[in-house]
């Protein structure tokens, strides 16, 4: 990199990196300390805007309060509005919330139990019978065959069937 910098100096970069067969972007990279480059990502500096720590907690409180514990932000902020006072925007509601790990559904509401799908069990022969309807092409188009058939859930002994035909 030394060698490409020095040419660099005389020919330029492009050629530079052309006759030593060195990427332009290499090259770029290397220039920059890269200590520096990770500091300056890492440090961000603040918004100017943005809300002090005692106008952050006073939000939260509102937000945690009896009266508007089971509201969304956006009716919260409405209300306030139609008060005459004005904490911050609906977004860095959410956004405070989302910071103490809070964004949910704010009403209280029933769960619905999970759904079990109910199951046929014999443990001898005729105690569980169960049955299904099959449609058969017939031998004209238009025309077919309804087979009924009871099956015991046990043996799977078909215990009845009938074919009843339909046009």
């Amino acid at each position: 990199m030394m060698a490409a910098q020095e040419l660099s100096a005389r020919v330029g970069i492009e050629t530079a990196c052309e006759t030593l067969g060195i990427n332009r972007a290499t090259f770029y990279r290397h220039r920059k300390p890269a200590a520096l480059s990770l500091a300056v990502r890492n440090c961000r500096p603040r918004p100017p805007l943005s809300l002090m720590e005692t106008e952050r907690q006073a939000v939260l409180d509102v937000l945690r309060s009896k009266r508007f514990a089971d509201q969304s932000p956006k009716t919260i902020y409405t209300a306030l509005l139609d008060e005459g006072i004005h904490l911050c925007s609906v977004r860095t509601m959410y956004r405070i919330l989302a910071e103490e790990d809070e964004v949910r559904e704010r009403r209280r509401q029933l769960r619905h139990p999970q759904y079990k799908k109910p199951e046929l069990v014999a443990t001898a022969p005729n105690q569980v019978w169960s049955w299904d309807i099959t449609k058969l092409k017939g031998p004209i188009k238009g025309t077919f065959f309804h087979l009924y058939v009871i099956l015991d859930i046990f043996s799977r002994y078909v215990t009845g069937w009938m074919c009843a035909g339909h046009v």
